[in-house]
């Protein structure tokens, strides 16, 4: 499913743009109603974090998926970004599900390279 319902103006559908006309996607789903969320802890407390958008990618050796975080200024965006790369770490573990990774883009013109390196450790 290729699909995408903006929250914002800017962000998402400037992400979406480069999502949509990058070669590597073969499909993507903004990740709003799915019931996709990772769970952390903050405070003392369970939360849920809900990523942006989920892709998946062309690979030869399995199915790639990324979970892609577009974000501005959060103040949980490292405690967020930890429980994404855990749950991608346990799942990979698993080997059941393909191949995961997470990238969290700070500027939408990192969009790109951030699908470009998945499944590698960069930071944008």
């Amino acid at each position: 499913m290729n699909y995408l319902v903006a929250d914002t103006t800017k962000w998402e559908q400037q992400a979406g743009y480069y999502i949509e006309k990058h070669k590597s996607v073969e499909a993507y789903v903004k990740n709003a109603g799915l019931g996709f969320a990772i769970p952390y802890l903050h405070d003392g407390q369970t939360h849920d974090y809900i990523p942006d958008f989920i892709l998946r990618l062309t690979s030869s050796d399995g199915p790639r998926h990324l979970i892609l975080e577009t974000k501005g200024y959060d103040p949980l965006d490292e405690v967020k970004e930890a429980a994404a790369q855990r749950w991608c770490a346990a799942v990979n573990a698993d080997g059941r599900y393909g191949s995961w990774s997470f990238a969290m883009a700070r500027r939408m013109e990192d969009v790109p390279f951030l699908i470009d390196n998945a499944g590698v450790t960069v930071r944008a």
